[in-house]
């Protein structure tokens, strides 16, 4: 019966870890992210080929996600095939960054939100350390000179899907994110038509499309080569990027 019981907790114990684990978002260093036209789409069949593809499965409605780093930028492509039904200035994107990785479960001004919305040139800006529970203690900050945050519709350059549907762009300056080889990192996509969240990890569950989940519960973002705080990453690093 010992055994039994013992055996059961084992088991119980490992399928929780498998659940609640994820692997974390891996990001390269490319030389040629300065090339990318941020219109808020794929603009041509190899823009984004030189960047890390993660592909994230919720509900069989996939996400690829494309990223990058390069100078004093990181740069992410959130391609979301499943979202056909286009909602212009509703659907939208969120990125987000714990810079010292810390998963506070109240967001301090160490974390920081982008938000790209379809349709719309120019993104926003969020900071944690707002008193404010129903913003989920973030508050709105001036944009970056240099950050971009764009949606668009991508379609027949598209590698995934030639289906017109919702992508987003970002350049997120260092500036902002500092250098580091590890973030805390979570991305939402909301899907207006239907009323859901798609994040990353998969294992968040946000009720409220205003609402960002607390840092405690975000995966990371990691620079395997920690080049990050800048050492060129050999080309030949590259070359599994550009195959897919």
């Amino acid at each position: 019966m010992y055994r039994e019981i013992l055996t059961f907790v084992i088991i119980t114990t490992l399928s929780s870890s498998f659940v609640w684990a994820q692997e974390p978002i891996m990001i390269t260093s490319s030389p040629f992210m300065e090339e990318i036209i941020f219109d808020g789409k794929w603009t041509h069949t190899t823009e984004w080929k030189p960047s890390s593809l993660n592909i994230i499965p919720e509900n069989s409605k996939a996400i690829f996600l494309r990223s990058a780093h390069q100078g004093n930028f990181v740069y992410f492509l959130i391609d979301a095939v499943f979202d056909t039904n286009l909602d212009k200035g509703s659907d939208r994107a969120i990125i987000c960054f714990d810079t010292q990785n810390d998963k506070t479960e109240i967001p301090d001004n160490n974390d920081f939100c982008f938000v790209a919305t379809l349709g719309k040139n120019s993104g926003s800006t969020l900071q944690g350390g707002s008193p404010l529970i129903f913003t989920s203690n973030f508050k709105n900050i001036k944009n970056h000179d240099d950050f971009i945050g764009i949606s668009s519709y991508s379609d027949e350059n598209d590698r995934y899907s030639k289906i017109p549907h919702a992508s987003y762009e970002f350049r997120i300056p260092t500036d902002l994110i500092s250098r580091s080889n590890v973030y805390g990192f979570y991305v939402g996509v909301y899907d207006y038509d239907s009323g859901k969240i798609y994040s990353w990890p998969e294992n968040i569950v946000v009720e409220h499309p205003l609402n960002i989940p607390s840092p405690s519960l975000w995966g990371e973002l990691v620079s395997p080569d920690k080049s990050l705080p800048e050492f060129e990453l050999p080309i030949l690093a590259l070359i599994p990027a550009f195959l897919v």
